[in-house]
């Protein structure tokens, strides 16, 4: 039977032995990755005494490592992880590209020791996905390890799942998955639709698609699947560039945030291999017509963006006018600084649907007056039920602003005509005056200042790029 120790005293242990591996130099996310491939051997040990069988082949097994020490167990470990990343299954995709970052013998078997001391396979899905997520999401504030880019705040994604309300018979993409938290908030809103077995089946091995082009994060996210008993014979999550990598799938619902910026130099140039793209070396803007292209006619989909999307000119401003004609655009989110754990430019949440021009777009301002901070004052799902109850997921026809200009001229949601719409260069809608008092701490601004100094970077060096050298 499983060891039924609280949650909050195995994560106790999970960060004890982090601390201890950090003092002698190995960073949280090498040591989770670590965790991550000694647990599923560990598991799958379990599940084999249980007389469920192993899916991993003799002589790269829990019962092949646990016994050893010394550099034989170093040995040993990288043989193992060698082996299953050429496993082409679930197997493949958890240890994609695995290589072993803790080289101490004496370190590694602190980790093997004390993973010995639990039974993982045996505890409810909810109970060990529950302490993956707790640590990925510390793994997340890591500041020095930049793991914080792969996530997105728990309480943003919970909202926007809530509004696109994924059905059970549904099939749901995130074409930038990070560690998969899109992907399980609309696992877990979906499983309590129906107790229908043949709709949980499909659930669980064919209703969710997740690709990333970074290993460690597809390692991450399959674990963080498989802890929930997702995706248990073949992992839905796929190591692959979904800007280069082109596909015939499509879906019904697709939420994602993707990265920002340029792509990296060395990358693959996207028209290259998508010629029917309006050619942009922004990330966001090559990510935006990609989820266009992956959307069933009918289906639906919230995405994470930054404000350039909405106001840039150029290429920027031909996608934006795609997306006007041949989608929805009924609803834009505009999110406040302060809620993602690495410095970032100002966001928001685009709603749309694939099939039909945008008539008119509703918008909720929660960003102007609105002040969070990762350490004092993080974001909640609770600050976002406002939002949630406007939007009227199923209902829309039942949408009341809450501004109005005589009596309410600072009412966060507010819709805009195809008339008004039209009378404008961009989508930053603005109209909410408060007279602010600026109460950052120094770091704040200063933290907000390096994020619009990267983002002038980013800019500049986009500028130089395009003309290609010519003297100015």
């Amino acid at each position: 039977m499983a060891n039924r120790k609280t949650e909050s005293a195995l994560l106790k242990k999970v960060w004890d032995i982090a601390n201890v591996l950090a003092a002698a130099g190995v960073g949280f996310t090498d040591y989770i990755t670590q965790l991550t491939y000694i647990l599923f051997l560990k598991m799958d040990d379990e599940k084999e005494e249980l007389g469920l069988g192993s899916t991993i082949p003799e002589g790269y097994k829990w019962v092949d490592l646990v016994q050893l020490s010394g550099t034989d167990l170093v040995d040993k470990y990288e043989d193992i992880l060698e082996e299953l990343s050429k496993d082409e299954g679930l197997i493949g995709t958890i240890f994609t590209r695995a290589i072993n970052k803790i080289d101490r013998p004496v370190m590694l078997k602190k980790v093997i020791d004390m993973v010995s001391e639990e039974n993982w396979y045996m505890m409810e899905g909810d109970f060990k996905g529950t302490i993956y997520e707790g640590i990925l999401e510390k793994n997340g504030q890591d500041k020095k390890s930049g793991a914080g880019q792969y996530f997105t705040p728990r309480a943003l994604i919970s909202a926007i799942v809530d509004v696109i309300d994924p059905k059970i018979t549904e099939t749901v993409a995130d074409p930038c998955c990070g560690t998969g938290g899109f992907l399980l908030a609309a696992y877990e809103h979906m499983r309590k639709q129906s107790k229908d077995v043949e709709k949980q089946k499909f659930l669980k091995n064919n209703a969710l698609y997740g690709a990333d082009n970074t290993s460690l994060v597809v390692t991450l996210a399959s674990m963080n699947l498989y802890l929930h008993d997702i995706g248990v014979n073949k992992s839905p999550i796929e190591y692959k560039d979904s800007l280069i990598e082109t596909t015939d799938d499509l879906y019904q619902v697709v939420i994602t945030n993707p990265p920002f910026g340029t792509r990296p130099q060395g990358s693959v140039e996207v028209s290259a291999n998508r010629p029917e793209f309006v050619k942009t070396t922004d990330n966001q803007v090559n990510f935006l017509q990609h989820i266009m292209s992956i959307v069933k006619t009918g289906g639906r989909v919230g995405v994470v963006l930054p404000d350039s999307v909405l106001t840039d000119a150029g290429a920027t401003a031909k996608v934006r006018e795609n997306l006007m004609k041949g989608y929805n655009l009924h609803t834009i989110l505009r999110l406040p600084t302060g809620i993602f754990y690495a410095n970032g430019v100002k966001t928001n949440v685009l709603f749309f649907e694939k099939g039909e021009p945008t008539k008119e777009i509703w918008v909720y301002d929660y960003r102007t007056g609105v002040k969070h901070t990762l350490a004092t004052k993080p974001m909640t799902r609770e600050h976002l039920q406002e939002f949630v109850d406007c939007y009227c997921s199923g209902h829309m026809q039942d949408r009341k602003e809450t501004y109005d200009s005589e009596t309410n001229p600072n009412g966060r949601w507010r819709r805009f005509s195809e008339s008004e719409i039209e009378l404008r260069e961009d989508l930053n809608f603005k109209w909410i005056d408060f007279t602010e008092e600026d109460n950052r701490s120094v770091g704040e601004i200063l933290n907000e200042m390096q994020g619009e100094a990267d983002g002038i970077s980013a800019a500049v060096a986009q500028l130089k790029e395009l003309l290609g050298g010519i003297e100015i």
